[in-house]
C-alpha cells in the first residue's frame, strides 16, 4: 500500500487516499475531485481548471499522468 495526497496528485487538499496501484488511487482522487466539484469548493475547482488546461494538449497531458504515475511507483510503502 502507498499514499498520495490529493495536492500531489494535483489537487488542492492535503486529504490522503491509500491503494495498492496508481489506477486505484486515481480513482479515489477522481471520486473524491467529483465530491469537491459537487460541492462547490474553489480550490478544488482552480485545480480542475489548470487540469483542463493540460487536457488542451495531449502531450502534456500525457506528460503530467507519466509523473503522478513515477512519484506513486517511487513511493516507499506504508509501514
Amino acid at each position: 500500500m502507498k499514499t498520495m495526497t490529493c495536492k500531489q496528485l494535483g489537487g488542492a487538499c492535503e486529504k490522503k487516499f491509500t491503494a495498492n496501484t496508481f489506477e486505484e488511487i486515481a480513482e479515489m482522487s477522481k471520486k473524491h475531485g467529483m465530491e469537491m466539484f459537487q460541492k462547490n469548493d474553489k480550490a478544488h475547482l482552480e485545480a480542475m481548471h489548470k487540469m483542463q488546461e493540460l487536457m488542451k494538449s495531449p502531450d502534456a497531458m500525457k506528460a503530467f499522468h507519466e509523473s503522478k504515475i513515477k512519484a506513486f511507483n517511487n513511493l516507499a510503502a506504508d509501514s
